[in-house]
C-alpha cells in the first residue's frame, strides 16, 4: 500500500496552514496527499462554568460541514498544485482516535497548532497534543499562517516546493545518550530533499562533581572535546550516506530546548525525537518537545522511536 502525507483538518486557520505545508511535503516526497477530517463531535474536556452542557450539532450537519471543508481544502491545494494527487476522507469516530488510525497508513501526519501571539510562538491544541503523545508515526505541527507567513491567496500563488525556494536550515535536536537512527535519518532526509543545511544541536550536562569551567578549565575542555568526538562518531555514517548535505554541529551546556527554540527562528523545520511509551495515561512528550510546542517559530517534526 502506498503511504501518504496525511493532514488532519478542522477548519481552523492552523489546519489550513498544515494542509499547505503537507502539500509541499507530499511534492518533495513524491507521495499523494491525503486530507482527512474526523466529523464526529468531540465535547470539550472541561465543564462549563455555568453548569450548562454544550449542544451537540446533529450528525447530518456535522457530516455536511466535514464534506464542505474537505472539498474546499482539496480545491485550495489543486489551485496551486494541480499535478499533486490529493484524496479526501471523512473519518468516523472522535478526532484523536480517528487521526491515530489514519496515521498508521501515513508517511507522516501533519496537524495545525494554534498560536497565542507573535511573541510566545504557538501551542498545540488538546487534540494535536493527544495525538502527538500517542502516535507511532512522525507528526509535524505547523503554526497558523496568521502568526508567521501569510497564507496564499488566489492572487498570490502558494510557495513552490521548499527544495526550490527555501534553503533555511533543518535543525535536529540530538540526544547523544540515545541517538536513534530513525530520528537522525528523518532529519538528514528532510535536509536532502530541501537542499538545505542540517544544523545539529546537542545539549550536555556536566557531571555533579563539576563546579564550572573557571575552576577546572582543563577538565571542562576535556569533557567538551569528548562530547564533540561522540557527536562526530554518531554523525559520520549519515554524512557518508548523504554527502551532499552540509552539516554544522552545536554543543551546548544544559538542556537543548532553549537553544532549539532560538535556532527555529532561522529554520525551515525542527526535528526532535520522542521515545514511545505505551502507558494508559499521560502525555509523555518530554521537556524539549514541550518547549518547542510553546515557542518554536518553525514547524516541528516529532519522530517517535523505541
Amino acid at each position: 500500500m502506498t503511504r501518504t502525507v496525511t493532514a488532519g483538518l478542522d477548519g481552523s486557520p492552523a489546519s489550513l496552514a498544515a494542509a499547505d505545508w503537507a502539500a509541499r511535503e507530499a511534492q518533495l516526497r513524491d507521495l499523494p496527499l491525503r486530507l482527512v477530517n474526523a466529523w464526529q463531535w468531540q465535547p470539550p474536556a472541561y465543564a462549563p462554568t455555568a453548569g450548562l452542557g454544550v449542544p451537540v450539532p446533529p450528525a447530518d450537519l456535522q457530516r455536511t460541514a466535514a464534506r464542505r471543508l474537505l472539498d474546499e481544502a482539496r480545491t485550495r491545494v489543486a489551485r496551486h498544485r494541480p499535478d499533486l494527487r490529493t484524496d479526501v476522507e471523512e473519518l468516523s469516530g472522535t478526532p484523536v482516535a480517528a487521526l491515530l488510525k489514519a496515521a498508521e497508513d501515513a508517511e507522516l501526519l501533519v496537524l495545525g497548532s494554534r498560536g497565542p501571539g507573535r511573541v510566545t510562538g504557538f501551542l498545540a491544541g488538546s487534540v494535536s497534543l493527544a495525538v502527538l503523545a500517542r502516535c507511532e508515526r512522525p507528526v509535524v505541527l505547523v503554526r497558523s499562517a496568521e502568526h508567521g507567513e501569510e497564507e496564499p491567496s488566489p492572487e498570490r500563488p502558494a510557495p513552490g516546493p521548499p527544495a526550490a525556494t527555501d534553503h533555511r536550515d533543518v535543525v535536529l535536536g540530538l540526544d547523544l545518550s540515545k541517538p536513534d537512527s530513525t530520528v537522525i535519518g528523518f532529519a538528514f532526509d528532510a535536509a536532502s530533499r530541501r537542499s538545505a543545511r542540517l544544523r545539529i544541536v546537542h545539549g550536555w550536562t556536566p557531571p555533579p562533581y563539576h563546579h564550572g569551567g573557571e575552576l577546572m578549565p582543563d577538565l571542562n575542555e576535556e569533557m567538551a572535546a569528548r562530547v564533540r568526538r561522540e557527536l562526530s562518531g554518531v554523525l559520520r555514517p549519515w554524512q557518508e550516506k548523504y554527502p551532499a548535505v552540509e552539516t554544522g554541529a552545536q554543543t551546548t551546556v544544559g538542556g537543548a530546548g532553549r537553544h532549539l527554540v532560538d535556532a527555529s527562528h532561522d529554520a525551515s523545520l525542527v526535528v526532535v525525537g520522542r521515545q514511545i511509551r505505551r502507558a494508559a495515561v499521560g502525555t509523555h512528550i518530554g521537556p524539549v518537545v514541550q518547549a518547542l510546542l510553546h515557542h518554536s517559530a518553525a514547524p516541528v517534526a516529532v519522530v517517535p522511536h523505541d
